[in-house]
């Protein structure tokens, strides 16, 4: 398999070095870099069905979400009942209504969907957060399955939470040890799934901080997403989120704390003593209207990684959210690009804990790449690349995807799927998730 035409972004020392020539690939590696000069009127013709011509356009390392939630996947066109006027109401009489009413067969849609999506907008890596308290067991090798067979790789972990019950709570805790201990590959990685602080009691906290130590795991938890979490936090147990899983030593360095809206100035160094990561879900933060980053104040030692909350799976547009926030809170133009370069390679880094062969796209690593649809109308070098990324290479739609070798998407199509035949397996579940909501009060 050869890859001709393309601008290579590799990856090298916190640095992105694009080169334009071609790609040889052989047994899911890279094997060959020709360098060539660019020249977009005169370029490399190949009649072989086993090369993929670029044309031109800008290949990079594939885009990772750091937070999704596939279990919500089924949730459009629902008939809400209910108030829907602040973030507590919109968990009970949406969220909370649908992750009860799951079961493995409308998980394993979800998974296929999430699947699809992903791979159309270049996301080959995903940590996800799940929840389907009444369908806990198995419930995450479904998932991990799913995207296996779409040759997807993932970090997953189940949602624990008290709010259900001691019984489910405790189904929760078995499901992410489950599949910690019998269903991790060397595609499928585990974290241990914690819901937020205000729905886990203390006796759950110790108990997540006693199998992080057994496990050498780190745990994925929503923090700080709504002032509902702080203020619950602290009326239920007299302490703020960050001093209860700081207090039952739940941080470390594999940790992703998601959302962090709400956190002062005492939880941000409490979080960058720690090294946990934190995901910004910058699209659900504002549908959900519960504020947005307080980026001033987020030390530089905090890796911060980008989600989308499971509202989408376009992280690109995610990421130019993120600068376009930045410029809106005041930051500089300079200030915004440092921020953005060390997000991107805080992804890199983050994602390496779980799979050290993510790809740099250097001689012999994975290939694991996405083709943009974007050819520059400028030179593209390494010192103005972060220019053509966020104002042009993330604006445009993925046109090739490539996991391990295997091409999932080409020419904006997806190989070896038969996407009709999945969609109405998906349309099948869906309808009967659409039937069960809108029986329930």
């Amino acid at each position: 398999m050869k890859v001709i035409n393309a601008w290579i972004c590799k990856i090298k020392d916190n640095s992105v070095i694009p080169i334009f020539g071609d790609l040889e690939i052989e047994e899911g590696k890279i094997v060959k870099i020709e360098i060539r000069q660019f020249d977009l009127l005169n370029l490399r013709t190949s009649e072989n069905s086993e090369t993929i011509d670029a044309k031109g356009r800008v290949l990079t390392i594939p885009n990772v979400n750091f937070h999704d939630h596939i279990y919500s996947r089924l949730a459009k066109g629902l008939d809400i009942k209910g108030d829907m006027s602040n973030f507590p109401n919109i968990l009970k009489n949406l969220w909370w209504k649908l992750d009860s009413l799951l079961d493995l067969e409308m998980i394993e849609a979800s998974a296929k969907i999430a699947a699809l999506e992903s791979i159309q907008n270049g996301v080959t890596y995903i940590v996800d957060h799940h929840s389907s308290p009444n369908f806990a067991k198995d419930s995450l090798r479904t998932i991990s399955k799913t995207l296996e067979d779409f040759n997807l790789r993932n970090v997953l972990c189940f949602e624990t939470t008290d709010r259900n019950g001691k019984e489910l709570s405790e189904n929760g805790f078995n499901e992410n040890i489950n599949f910690l201990k019998n269903y991790t590959t060397v595609n499928s990685k585990s974290l241990l799934g914690l819901h937020a602080s205000f729905t886990l009691d203390n006796d759950s906290l110790k108990n997540a901080s006693k199998l992080i130590i057994e496990n050498n795991w780190g745990i994925h938890v929503h923090i700080c997403e709504d002032k509902s979490d702080v203020h619950l936090s602290q009326e239920k147990y007299s302490a703020k989120p960050m001093l209860r899983f700081e207090k039952y030593n739940l941080l470390n360095d594999k940790s992703i704390l998601a959302h962090g809206i709400h956190l002062d100035e005492e939880d941000f160094e409490l979080i960058k003593n720690s090294k946990a990561s934190l995901v910004f879900n910058l699209d659900s933060n504002m549908n959900n209207s519960v504020g947005l980053q307080k980026f001033k104040m987020i030390p530089k030692e905090i890796p911060i990684l980008i989600g989308t909350d499971g509202m989408h799976a376009d992280v690109a547009r995610s990421f130019k959210e993120l600068f376009l926030q930045l410029r809106n809170a005041g930051l500089s133009f300079d200030d915004s690009f440092s921020f953005m370069i060390k997000t991107y390679f805080d992804q890199n880094n983050f994602i390496k804990k779980f799979f050290p062969d993510f790809t740099n796209l250097q001689l012999f690593e994975r290939a694991d790449f996405i083709i943009w649809d974007y050819v520059p109308p400028t030179p593209l070098n390494q010192n103005n690349f972060w220019s053509h990324y966020i104002y042009g290479i993330i604006e445009r739609p993925i046109k090739t995807v490539m996991q391990n070798g295997e091409i999932l998407l080409d020419e904006f199509k997806f190989k070896n799927v038969n996407e009709s035949k999945i969609l109405n397996g998906i349309y099948s579940q869906g309808e009967r998730l659409f039937k069960k909501f809108n029986e329930e009060k």
